[in-house]
């Protein structure tokens, strides 16, 4: 017998046709990809709740196990409700907002302040002033009325952030990010100071990140059966130090994929970590050793991790309009950048 489908006339709904392609998967896996494909900016634990709660229907039939096995040629509909109201207080908090439309916004996020709520952390994050600035304009794709946050800044990196503030917006840019440059054009590029000298101008590191197994608070590269592909390219804009034995390096990463602390993990792994990095550099007191006295206190003095997110374009997902936006290196971190390029 069927059972009563949960589906109304408020869902907002999306069918799909499988094909051969889908056949003998996991439902969620295939609803993923689905949801990657058509900008519906649905990650697959929002699609395996969804399915768990009765909104997903094969063939007319409510399916409420996301392991589920699918076949070729089914009918697949995806009935996604209305979000629900944020439980978090919108705040009257500063934003340097360098673009907004009735879209998007663009933010220059400061170093410091953390991009969503989480434990320990239920106010003075970039969502609560978010919630008091779009006033009610906010994309509500992840099952919660809130800003349409696509991709995070670490708490200590600073620089630009694309916000979506409407549900097709937010689509087209969770399309955009999942893309990552790949077949679409968009760029997002860091800039940061480095411990080492490569030996060659640029490279790309493809390696898969996923938790360390010896701290679950951090991340690192592991095998392709645990972790997520993670491709990173760097290349170096400046060395500082005498010739042939230049300690630090200024260089531009771009983003293939986006994983947790992405950049830091990969440059740590290349022997080449983040200056003031607290995590992820503990060990290069010994490179801090062969600084000037002048230029080793300016770094001992860093604030956070020497990490700015630089450059970021993409055309808009909803005018087609190219857009690109490029924040300079920050104030904060700049002394300690002055003070290696002085240094001969």
């Amino acid at each position: 017998m069927r059972e009563p489908s949960s589906l109304n006339s408020a869902d907002a709904t999306h069918e799909f046709a499988l094909d051969e392609n889908d056949d003998g998967k996991r439902l969620d896996r295939v609803l993923a990809a689905l949801s990657d494909g058509n900008g519906l900016g649905l990650s697959r634990t929002r699609l395996q709740q969804l399915i768990r709660d009765g909104h997903v229907e094969i063939d007319g039939v409510v399916a409420r196990d996301p392991g589920a096995k699918t076949k070729a040629g089914s009918q697949v509909r995806i009935a996604v409700p209305p979000p629900r109201k944020l439980d978090l207080v919108g705040e009257d908090l500063p934003l340097n907002i360098v673009f907004e439309d009735e879209h998007l916004l663009v933010i220059d996020k400061p170093a410091g302040i953390v991009v969503h709520p989480g434990a320990g952390n239920r106010s003075g994050t970039l969502v609560n002033a978010l919630l008091a600035h779009c006033q009610g304009e906010l994309s509500g794709i992840g099952g919660v009325e809130r800003p349409g946050i696509v991709h995070r800044l670490d708490k200590d990196t600073s620089g630009l952030l694309v916000v979506a503030k409407t549900d097709t917006a937010h689509r087209g840019l969770a399309k955009l990010f999942a893309d990552h440059g790949r077949t679409l054009p968009f760029v997002r590029e860091y800039n940061a100071l480095i411990w080492g000298t490569p030996d060659r101008a640029a490279g790309v590191i493809d390696a898969p990140l996923g938790r360390a197994s010896s701290d679950r608070e951090k991340m690192a590269v592991v095998s392709a059966e645990r972790g997520r592909n993670a491709r990173t390219h760097w290349r170096v804009h400046a060395r500082y130090g005498p010739a042939g034995r230049e300690v630090v390096c200024f260089v531009a990463c771009q983003l293939e994929t986006g994983r947790t602390h992405q950049i830091r993990v990969h440059m740590a792994y290349i022997g080449h970590p983040i200056v003031g990095d607290p995590v992820y550099a503990t060990g290069f007191k010994s490179k801090a050793a062969q600084l000037p006295d002048v230029a080793q206190d300016a770094v001992s003095h860093l604030p956070r991790q020497a990490l700015h997110a630089a450059v970021l374009a993409f055309d808009h997902p909803i005018t087609s309009k190219e857009m690109r936006f490029e924040s300079p290196w920050p104030e904060d971190l700049q002394p300690a950048r002055e003070t290696l390029a002085a240094w001969r």
